[in-house]
């Protein structure tokens, strides 16, 4: 018996007073699904509410999707293919990361005996929060999926649904990543997961890959479903709960303290916090600190949840400190935040180190055990800090991030 993850609708389902809406429920149902089969200007606006997923023995619905190699995709350009492979997958989750190596393998190994593989990302940019994005270097935007795909070579089809999620609402994917096996007629035969482990070498189960077997063979699939298990679709409902983390995160206290240049050398040592530090050196009569500022808070959102410090330096006179606390406050600026407390700014460029000559702006990662990992005196390239970032955070809370972002496939 397939057992599915509870969406909030289904949670709803099982309380009893529902039945007494449920007519009025089943209207809008019918009336969404009516709205889906018309075409891909369809957009998921109900709240809480998940698609079905695609059964099995349901023939592939069609789809008209760009992709990253700038061309319009659509099931007729797969028509002499024996078998048909589309998963469901982004940028951002790092479950569906770990699958980014296998999915180009199995293009690999079965290009030549006429499988297709096709990857869609079918999630609503909007429908993310900026915690949400602290394993990944880019969001799931068009222009993300574009860079993703570059830097890891992509050998598949990486299409976007990601504005209407018309096609995602025809298949009900309800994680990334999340695999449907099509016969040569287009009739679904398998599907669910990838195989049963997010970590390569502990997986035992290769459900995706005995599906394509068996139907290249003539045979029977015999396992035709298995849980997809992953980060959750990110359907268009939940852009309220981004909303709701945004108005948060601006609510929060914003602080300046002043900082002695003693202090600055202890900081600088990053000693015993087990934790990267990130400090960026800036000041209000600094253009392109002002610029680069919103991108810096956007990495404190980002990666507010993981082992590391972010810690902004303002080298304007101590003075000018309500000045200074003012523009932080504008910006919504929560984290730590400091102002040297001297009135010669050479004192904070001795005390601190890491090579910074004197400019601003000039950001530097150190490590945990005080090493430079990373550092730019002038406009930070956005792309590449985050991917330091990436490669020099420890594995917080499961095994195979730092693995990630320091291998080459």
């Amino acid at each position: 018996m397939r057992i599915y993850p509870l969406s909030p609708m289904r949670v709803t389902l099982a309380v009893p007073a529902f039945r007494s809406i449920f007519p009025a429920i089943a209207i809008c149902l019918i009336l969404l699904v009516s709205a889906t089969a018309s075409g891909q200007d369809a957009v998921a606006h109900l709240d809480n509410w998940t698609p079905p997923i695609l059964k099995i023995g349901t023939h592939a619905p069609d789809f008209n999707l760009p992709g990253v190699d700038g061309k319009t995709h659509g099931l007729k350009d797969y028509a002499s293919s024996k078998v048909l492979v589309v998963i469901f997958s982004c940028n951002h989750c790092p479950v569906a990361e770990s699958y980014e190596k296998r999915i180009k393998q199995l293009v690999i190994d079965y290009r030549d005996r006429g499988v297709a593989v096709v990857v869609i990302m079918g999630n609503d940019p909007g429908a993310e929060r900026l915690n949400e994005l602290g394993y990944t270097d880019v969001g799931d935007s068009f222009a993300d999926m574009k860079v993703r795909a570059e830097y890891r070579g992509f050998n598949f089809p990486y299409l976007y649904d990601g504005d209407t999620q018309a096609i995602a609402l025809k298949y009900g994917p309800t994680a990334t990543p999340h695999a449907f096996v099509f016969d040569q007629e287009r009739i679904l035969r398998y599907e669910g997961r990838i195989d049963s482990n997010l970590r390569e070498e502990l997986a035992t189960k290769h459900e995706v890959r005995d599906a394509v077997e068996a139907l290249l063979a003539g045979k029977p699939v015999e396992v035709s479903d298995a849980p997809a298990v992953g980060c959750s679709t990110k359907w268009a409902y939940k852009r309220s709960t981004v909303e709701g983390w945004t108005t948060r995160y601006n609510d929060m206290p914003v602080t300046l303290d002043l900082v002695s240049a003693d202090q600055l050398k202890v900081l600088r040592s990053n000693a015993g916090t087990g934790r990267l530090l990130l400090m960026n050196v800036w000041a209000t009569w600094c253009g392109p600190c002002i610029s680069e500022f919103p991108e810096l808070q956007t990495m404190v959102r980002t990666f507010g949840q993981r082992p590391i410090d972010i810690v902004t330096l303002s080298i304007n006179n101590p003075d000018e400190k309500s000045m200074v606390l003012a523009f932080l406050k504008k910006q919504h600026a929560f984290n730590k935040n400091l102002l040297f407390n001297g009135d010669d700014a050479a004192d904070a460029v001795k005390a601190f180190g890491t090579d910074w000559e004197g400019g601003a702006p000039f950001t530097v990662l150190i490590g945990t055990n005080g090493e430079v990992l990373y550092k730019v005196q002038g406009e930070l390239n956005v792309l590449d800090l985050r991917r330091a970032i990436l490669k020099n955070v420890a594995d917080d809370l499961y095994i195979g991030q730092h693995a990630y972002w320091n291998s080459t496939f």
